[in-house]
């Protein structure tokens, strides 16, 4: 038997799977395909203070290896997931986590301070990559005082374990990592997605209707890749890796540069089942290297 589970600082994951928020949804959407308590956890879709419709369609494209998306939060509000959402969902064995997002720093502390209340979600994840209405619509992630800020502001309301996710586009990732550490953050996981366009060359008109969205899939995996180990180098808390990681090899890869727990996203898209294929993947892969314990993984690449 092999161990499978991993810690990611007080709280324990049965395994390293976990799928990447508002790729999976509320995690019902899948039943259908796959044991959701086979899982080390789910991050549900983005929730807000309040209702939002998203931006207007097309807000999804496809590109050369991944996608861009401009979906823009849609959801109705974190009362409607308390309510109706979560009285479904809390029965799941494995670590529910809520992305919480925001335009304001009042915004992301009351809906934090809602989500405390749900005996069953062990833990958040603080999308900083949301614009500042405040600040001018600079994203909370790309400046590191609004990041301290806004994450220090929830962990005094927060009594449970908060994961701040970090924006790719940003200069130095690790200056960001090291300011929410310093701020309270439990974990911190990475990457959110890259900003990129597509234009329809044929109508000369962006693919988007925003013009601008979030890319994600296999095309940034090696950026990724870079940000997760750089990340693990400079924080001592646990690192959750993702982006683009479509087979357990992928999985692996980001353990090897020092993350304790990875994501899929774009992958639940391509096959509602690869999560298990990518769990299935680390067990053998760790019956083939004769390794006993998964946690020999993180950061074990050899340089």
């Amino acid at each position: 038997m092999v161990n499978l589970a991993v810690d990611i600082n007080g709280y324990t994951l049965k395994n390293p799977v976990m799928t990447a928020s508002g790729t999976f949804g509320f995690g019902e959407e899948y039943e259908d395909f796959i044991d959701i308590d086979a899982l080390g956890g789910i991050v549900v879709k983005g929730t807000t203070r309040e209702h939002r419709e998203g931006n207007p369609y097309p807000r999804m494209a496809e590109t050369p290896s991944g996608m861009l998306n401009a979906v823009g939060l849609q959801n109705k509000g974190v009362e409607h997931f308390a309510s109706n959402i979560y009285p479904r969902i809390k029965h799941y064995d494995t670590g529910i986590f809520v992305n919480v997002s925001g335009s304001t720093i009042e915004d992301y502390v009351a809906t934090a301070e809602r989500i405390n209340e749900l005996d069953h979600i062990p833990g958040i994840e603080l999308n900083i990559s949301c614009p500042n209405v405040k600040e001018g619509g600079m994203s909370f992630g790309v400046h590191c005082p609004s990041a301290i800020a806004v994450t220090e502001a929830v962990r005094k309301v927060y009594k449970k374990h908060m994961m701040v996710k970090l924006s790719p586009n940003v200069t130095d990732v690790t200056d960001i990592a090291k300011g929410v550490e310093g701020a309270g953050a439990d974990s911190v996981s990475l990457i959110n997605t890259l900003l990129g366009m597509a234009i329809d060359a044929e109508k000369r008109k962006p693919l988007l209707s925003t013009i601008t969205g979030g890319l994600s899939g296999p095309a940034v995996k090696p950026v990724a890749l870079r940000m997760v180990w750089q990340v693990y180098n400079a924080v001592k808390v646990p690192v959750i890796g993702m982006g683009g990681i479509m087979n357990a090899t992928d999985a692996i890869e980001f353990m090897l540069a020092g993350a304790t727990a990875i994501q899929v996203g774009t992958g639940n898209f391509v096959d509602p089942t690869m999560t298990i294929k990518i769990l299935d993947g680390i067990k053998d892969y760790m019956e083939r290297h004769k390794i006993n314990d998964v946690n020999e993984l993180i950061g074990g690449m050899h340089v």
